[in-house]
Protein backbone atom coordinates (compact mmCIF):
# COMPACT_ATOMS: atom_id res chain seq x y z
CA UNK A 1 0.00 0.00 0.00
CA UNK A 2 1.18 3.80 -0.62
CA UNK A 3 0.38 4.85 2.23
CA UNK A 4 3.15 7.89 2.37
CA UNK A 5 0.60 9.69 -0.63
CA UNK A 6 -2.30 9.81 2.02
CA UNK A 7 -3.78 12.84 4.42
CA UNK A 8 -2.39 11.96 8.27
CA UNK A 9 -3.95 12.91 11.62
CA UNK A 10 -3.85 12.00 15.34
CA UNK A 11 -6.67 11.06 17.57
CA UNK A 12 -6.85 13.05 20.57
CA UNK A 13 -5.78 16.72 21.83
CA UNK A 14 -1.94 15.58 23.01
CA UNK A 15 0.97 12.92 22.36
CA UNK A 16 -0.09 10.88 25.49
CA UNK A 17 -3.62 10.26 24.13
CA UNK A 18 -2.72 10.12 20.84
CA UNK A 19 -1.21 6.72 21.57
CA UNK A 20 -3.49 5.57 24.13
CA UNK A 21 -6.11 6.06 21.28
CA UNK A 22 -3.92 4.10 18.80
CA UNK A 23 -2.96 1.18 20.94
CA UNK A 24 -7.06 0.62 21.42
CA UNK A 25 -7.29 0.61 17.58
CA UNK A 26 -4.57 -1.45 17.49
CA UNK A 27 -5.98 -3.88 20.32
CA UNK A 28 -9.33 -4.10 18.16
CA UNK A 29 -11.25 -2.23 20.53
CA UNK A 30 -11.30 0.96 18.98
CA UNK A 31 -13.46 1.02 15.47
CA UNK A 32 -14.91 4.40 15.91
CA UNK A 33 -14.13 8.35 16.49
CA UNK A 34 -15.88 11.74 16.86
CA UNK A 35 -14.99 15.02 16.36
CA UNK A 36 -17.13 18.78 16.36
CA UNK A 37 -18.06 19.86 13.41
CA UNK A 38 -17.42 23.22 13.88
CA UNK A 39 -13.77 21.48 13.22
CA UNK A 40 -15.18 20.75 9.67
CA UNK A 41 -14.77 17.31 8.03
CA UNK A 42 -10.63 17.13 8.59
CA UNK A 43 -10.83 15.80 5.45
CA UNK A 44 -12.69 12.15 6.13
CA UNK A 45 -15.30 10.42 3.67
CA UNK A 46 -16.91 7.35 3.15
CA UNK A 47 -14.50 5.54 1.24
CA UNK A 48 -11.70 7.22 2.23
CA UNK A 49 -7.97 6.42 3.77
CA UNK A 50 -6.02 8.16 6.05
CA UNK A 51 -3.04 7.66 8.42
CA UNK A 52 -3.14 7.87 11.60
CA UNK A 53 0.12 8.94 13.81
CA UNK A 54 1.07 7.70 16.99
CA UNK A 55 1.87 10.80 19.55
CA UNK A 56 5.65 10.57 18.43
CA UNK A 57 3.63 12.19 15.10
CA UNK A 58 5.33 8.43 13.57
CA UNK A 59 3.13 7.08 10.73
CA UNK A 60 1.34 3.66 12.18
CA UNK A 61 -2.09 2.69 10.46
CA UNK A 62 -3.96 3.08 7.58
CA UNK A 63 -7.74 3.21 8.49
CA UNK A 64 -10.34 3.95 5.96
CA UNK A 65 -13.72 5.45 6.88
CA UNK A 66 -17.11 3.49 6.39
CA UNK A 67 -19.44 5.52 7.73
CA UNK A 68 -20.19 9.04 8.86
CA UNK A 69 -22.68 10.84 10.36
CA UNK A 70 -23.72 13.85 12.15
CA UNK A 71 -25.69 13.46 15.26
CA UNK A 72 -25.76 15.88 18.33
CA UNK A 73 -23.64 15.07 21.05
CA UNK A 74 -27.11 13.91 23.49
CA UNK A 75 -28.10 11.76 20.44
CA UNK A 76 -25.05 9.79 20.93
CA UNK A 77 -25.91 6.05 21.62
CA UNK A 78 -24.55 3.09 23.01
CA UNK A 79 -23.65 1.67 20.14
CA UNK A 80 -21.37 3.96 19.02
CA UNK A 81 -20.35 4.53 23.03
CA UNK A 82 -18.86 0.62 22.78
CA UNK A 83 -17.32 1.37 19.17
CA UNK A 84 -15.09 4.09 20.49
CA UNK A 85 -13.78 1.62 22.63
CA UNK A 86 -12.81 3.84 25.29
CA UNK A 87 -13.00 3.24 28.90
CA UNK A 88 -15.65 0.69 30.12
CA UNK A 89 -17.16 1.37 26.58
CA UNK A 90 -20.20 2.59 28.36
CA UNK A 91 -22.56 5.07 27.01
CA UNK A 92 -21.94 6.85 30.77
CA UNK A 93 -17.94 6.84 30.24
CA UNK A 94 -18.40 8.32 26.56
CA UNK A 95 -20.24 11.29 27.71
CA UNK A 96 -18.08 12.20 30.45
CA UNK A 97 -14.99 11.71 28.57
CA UNK A 98 -16.07 13.81 25.57
CA UNK A 99 -17.38 16.38 27.15
CA UNK A 100 -13.87 16.75 29.29
CA UNK A 101 -12.64 16.44 25.71
CA UNK A 102 -14.58 19.16 24.10
CA UNK A 103 -14.34 21.19 27.15
CA UNK A 104 -10.33 21.55 26.86
CA UNK A 105 -11.26 22.75 23.50
CA UNK A 106 -13.49 24.99 24.25
CA UNK A 107 -16.31 23.62 22.03
CA UNK A 108 -18.54 21.49 24.64
CA UNK A 109 -22.24 22.13 24.46
CA UNK A 110 -24.93 19.33 25.10
CA UNK A 111 -26.41 19.71 22.00
CA UNK A 112 -23.63 20.32 19.85
CA UNK A 113 -23.13 18.98 16.40
CA UNK A 114 -20.54 15.75 15.77
CA UNK A 115 -19.46 14.52 12.92
CA UNK A 116 -19.50 10.70 14.13
CA UNK A 117 -17.22 8.25 12.17
CA UNK A 118 -16.97 4.53 12.24
CA UNK A 119 -13.81 2.95 10.27
CA UNK A 120 -11.83 -0.10 9.36
CA UNK A 121 -8.30 -0.93 9.80
CA UNK A 122 -6.49 -1.40 6.43
CA UNK A 123 -2.90 -1.73 7.24
CA UNK A 124 -0.33 -1.31 10.03
CA UNK A 125 2.86 0.03 9.07
CA UNK A 126 5.87 -1.55 9.71
CA UNK A 127 8.92 0.83 11.67
CA UNK A 128 12.28 -0.43 10.55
Amino acid sequence: MNWRELEAFSFGDSPALADQLLGLVLEGKKRATCWATSEGLKGALVGMSMVVLDGKRRPSIVLTTNELVQPRFDDVDEQFAYDEGEGDRSLAYWREAHKRYFTRLGLFQPDMMLWRERFNVEYVIERY
